[in-house]
């Protein structure tokens, strides 16, 4: 029966969406799982600089899985496809050329997929399978986008709720981040099993709510502040990406550098840390993800604030120049 009256509930909000005309899922696994099921796939090369939960994901369906080193530019090292077999790209910090990805398309015959977790703000190409998750950009606890040719009418999903998972999202915004971070890893941790589903009705209403041109305008704006004061540091080569997820900043002793800021309260990521357990010192990958440091250029702050972290991160690099 329908509800009339009563106390009022989150507010509706009437904005669009930034990605439409695609599936609006509940996280990135359930994306790439969804993905797997529509398209049967049973072969994937995955490149060994990547989050675990891709390989679980997987592994739990049946994928056979080859992995790939990349290189300095964060492109593949070398591409020789095996028959039958799809390639897993990502977008890392949205510096994959989409010329780059046409080339690759032709090679795979069309069966490359796309992992856009870093470049909210980067449309698909037509015809290639292209993933995005919303927690990297936005304070949301959940939330994924699909692209795909599959088709996918008819699915028989059910909604995902979010209500319950957003107190960490709530108590950060009025108190420090270190109280609640806790549920935060608990709810990254929470998706590890999920079985894939569509996007909350809440999480789908926030991200209505979002002012789109301000979040991709912010985030050029630091990117580039960032690199114009650190690319003189920075082994890494980059453009400014539009709408950039975090600025890499690849230095000796990164990780070191890392643990000073955090005294400081400034906090950098390591991603994808079992990287360090899955590959040699040698490979380029156990560099960059020990010491690629990324700084976040979010929405939340302005021009001050990233003229205040270069300045910390200098005094860091001064402090470790002159203890050795």
């Amino acid at each position: 029966m329908r509800e009339i009256g009563g106390y009022i509930e989150w507010e509706r909000f009437h904005g669009s969406a930034y990605h439409t005309d695609c599936l609006s899922l509940n996280c990135g696994r359930s994306a790439l799982a969804l993905l797997i099921q529509l398209k049967d796939i049973r072969q994937i090369a995955l490149p060994y600089f990547l989050c675990g939960s891709v390989y679980e994901v997987c592994r739990k369906y049946g994928v056979s899985v080859r992995f790939y080193h990349i290189n300095q530019n964060f492109g593949p090292d070398t591409v020789v496809p095996e028959k039958g077999e799809y390639a897993y790209l990502v977008n890392y910090y949205g510096q994959t050329d989409r010329k780059y990805i046409e080339h690759l398309r032709g090679i795979y015959s069309g069966k490359v997929i796309v992992d856009n977790a870093q470049a909210f703000f980067e449309k698909p190409l037509d015809g290639v399978d292209t993933l995005y998750t919303c927690r990297k950009f936005f304070g949301v606890a959940d939330g994924a986008y699909l692209y795909t040719d599959a088709p996918a009418s008819g699915l028989d999903m059910p909604a995902d709720e979010s209500f319950d998972r957003m107190r960490f999202l709530f108590g950060r915004y009025e108190r420090a981040a270190e109280e609640f971070y806790p549920e935060y890893v608990k709810n990254n941790e929470f998706f590890s099993d999920e079985p894939v589903k569509r996007m909350s009705r809440l999480t789908g209403n926030l991200l209505r709510g979002i002012d789109y041109e301000f979040v991709k305008r912010r985030r050029t704006e630091n990117f580039s502040f960032l690199h114009e004061r650190l690319k003189g540091l920075n082994r890494l080569s980059l453009k400014i990406p539009q709408g950039a997820f975090m600025y890499p900043l690849w230095i000796a002793d990164g990780d070191r550098v890392r643990k000073r800021l955090l005294e400081q309260k400034i906090y950098i990521p390591t991603l994808w840390p079992d990287v360090l357990e899955q590959c040699r010192e040698s490979d380029p990958e156990y560099g960059m993800a020990e010491n690629i440091l990324p700084l976040p250029v979010d929405q939340r702050y302005s021009r001050e604030d990233m003229e205040y972290m270069a300045e910390r991160l200098f005094q860091v690099l001064e402090g470790i120049k002159c203890t050795g």
